[in-house]
């Protein structure tokens, strides 16, 4: 095996165990969300946001982040956003 290729292995086992993390803490979140208890005083006048508009605002969040970071990873590394393509 290569160094490079022993590399980007690595590379992917932490970016799964980070997935992993990040899905088990939007469960965790979602549960605490629902389970909050709500405002008993609400003005009819405000809209309301739905938890899951929420959540999947939060975890589209964290997902654009680790984007972000991987294509500077890639950048690093290659040279190129999209190592490959030309």
């Amino acid at each position: 095996m290569s160094p490079l290729s022993g590399f980007l292995a690595l590379i992917v086992f932490f970016t799964a165990i980070l997935v992993a993390y990040l899905t088990k803490q939007f469960q965790y979140e979602n549960l605490n969300y629902s389970s909050s208890n709500q405002m008993k005083n609400t003005n009819t006048k405000v809209k309301t946001i739905e938890k899951e508009k929420v959540v999947a605002e939060t975890l589209n969040g964290r997902f654009a982040m680790l984007g972000l970071i991987a294509a500077v990873g890639a950048y690093l590394t290659t040279g190129q956003i999209i190592p490959g393509f030309v």
